[in-house]
This record gives structure tokens, C-alpha cells and sequence, in this order.
């Protein structure tokens, strides 16, 4: 389409997702698509780093609220200044999340080795007996 706008089946197929998608971000106040003369969904620019901004803070496991919160600071502070306060208080405390979650992987990590490790044990006692 000429000027950059899209409509909602190439916006979602740029991103590899279903029209429904889109549609339930725009329920929700994620996005404000501008709409033409046939009330058709045009999509352009700022929806567009939009979304790419809703992918990514669903990759980074941010909530739906979170990145709403996010994304319209930037709607009340064009500066971008609260929008990256916001940012960054999310961030440290996904974070802490991922950092907490790793610990806790680990420990599982090695309870399961000393498990094996057991098992591996008692199946060479066991081979040793049969014979």
C-alpha cells in the first residue's frame, strides 16, 4: 500500500500472527489503528513499532498490562523519558524473575544428577548380584 499503511492481514502476516491477534490488541488498548472512508483497519508506522514492541516484551515475558503500561506512557510523555523509567523498572524486576528461576533450574539440575547418579549405582550393584 502506498504511504505505509497496512491493512490488518498484511500487518499480522508481516508479523506471522492471525487477524485475530491483532484485533484483540486493539480490544485491549494496545493499539489504535486509524480506519478509512469503508471503516477498514489501517495500520502504519506507530502501530508498527508498536507491535514490534508488544513481540518483544512478550519474548521477555512481560505481561499484556506491563507493556499496555509501557506503550502508552510513551502516548503521555513523547520524550520517551517516563516510558524508559518504566522500562527499566520492569526490566529489573523480570530480571530478578529470570535470575530467581535460573537458581531454581540449577538446583533441580543437580538434584537430578545425584539421582542418576544413584540410580547408576544401584543398576551396577544390581548387574553385580546377577552374576
Amino acid at each position: 500500500m502506498s504511504n505505509d499503511l497496512y491493512s490488518i492481514s498484511e500487518i499480522a502476516a508481516m508479523f506471522g500472527v492471525s487477524t485475530r491477534t491483532i484485533r484483540y490488541y486493539e480490544e485491549i488498548g494496545l493499539l489504535k489503528p486509524k480506519r478509512n472512508h469503508n471503516g477498514h483497519r489501517k495500520y502504519g508506522k506507530k502501530e508498527k513499532i508498536q507491535l514490534q514492541l508488544i513481540f518483544r516484551g512478550k519474548k521477555y515475558g512481560f505481561s499484556l498490562d506491563e507493556i499496555k503500561d509501557m506503550i502508552l506512557l510513551f502516548e503521555k510523555d513523547p520524550t520517551g523519558r517516563e516510558q524508559l523509567k518504566k522500562t527499566i523498572e520492569y526490566g529489573e524486576d523480570k530480571l530478578h524473575e529470570v535470575t530467581q528461576r535460573l537458581e531454581e533450574l540449577m538446583q533441580l539440575r543437580r538434584e537430578m544428577e545425584q539421582y542418576l547418579d544413584v540410580f547408576r549405582k544401584t543398576l551396577d550393584q544390581l548387574g553385580e548380584e546377577n552374576r
